[in-house]
């Protein structure tokens, strides 16, 4: 894809990267590059969505140029509009991996914590800096990181505008992985990988689950397990990796997805 955004896919993988050096700054060509892309993947899903970033930053931020004269009104407009967009990647009935490589803020940041899983770099670091202009996040990012970390971290992070880096977000249930600075976006590439070509319609499954536990408590995933787990009694990746489990034992199942 041309702009400020590429998507590639490449097998069961689409990799979509944020490409506006130097800072990947969210601007409305970004923002509107990139719900192009994101429309592209949930119109036409692939097994599995890395997202990542080329640069020397995931990226600095928001483009405060954004925010100059927007009304009341206007503002309400642009965070729904970037809400929908976070909306539909939560949706995707994949495995989404966040890659962050270096600095991630704000807009990118809430993005990442829209996606399934994040990985960091050690040399990583995170920060919600809206206070810096007056403004808390408006993207689902405290909400988001509360869900994570909880809420008292979420307010610290929040409130303080500082920077943290990948080890303390690990602690915190934020950062799914640290991995070396050397060799990060080939191993995040290979993990996202090991994702998308695992059974998909068991990880949408999952990921199903694991919504209705976050919103409504144990007991509400309960409700969902017979319908969402007993489906997948009629896929084929299901019946082959039984027979595969039955004849050969475990590890050799391979899936397509259906």
């Amino acid at each position: 894809m041309p702009g400020t955004v590429r998507l590639e896919r490449d097998g069961a993988l689409a990799v979509l990267t944020l490409d506006k050096p130097p800072l990947n700054l969210f601007d409305r060509p970004l923002l509107d590059d990139l719900r192009a892309a994101i429309d592209d993947v949930a119109g036409d899903p692939p097994r599995g969505l890395l997202v990542r970033a080329d640069g020397r930053a995931v990226s600095g931020g928001v483009d405060v140029h954004l925010f100059d004269g927007l009304t009341v009104d206007d503002a309400a407009a642009l965070w729904r509009q970037l809400l929908d967009l976070i909306h539909t990647v939560e949706e995707l009935p994949l495995p989404t991996v966040f890659a962050a490589h270096a600095l991630c803020l704000t807009a990118a940041f809430e993005l990442s914590l829209a996606c399934d899983l994040l990985l960091a770099a050690e040399s990583a670091r995170f920060g919600l800096v809206e206070t810096v202009v007056g403004l808390t996040p408006a993207m689902g990012g405290t909400q988001r990181l509360a869900e994570r970390a909880g809420p008292a971290r979420a307010r610290e992070f929040v409130m303080t505008g500082e920077l943290y880096d990948a080890a303390t977000l690990e602690r915190w249930n934020v950062v799914n992985r640290v991995l070396p600075d050397e060799g990060f976006d080939a191993a995040a590439r290979d993990f996202a990988r090991r994702l998308a070509e695992g059974p998909t319609r068991a990880h949408a499954a999952t990921k199903a689950i694991v919504r209705a536990q976050v919103e409504g408590g144990a007991c509400a995933a309960d409700e969902r397990v017979p319908e969402v787990a007993g489906g997948l009694f009629a896929t084929d990746d299901l019946k082959g990796a039984v027979r595969s489990f039955l004849e050969n034992g475990p590890g050799h199942a391979t899936y397509t997805g259906r």
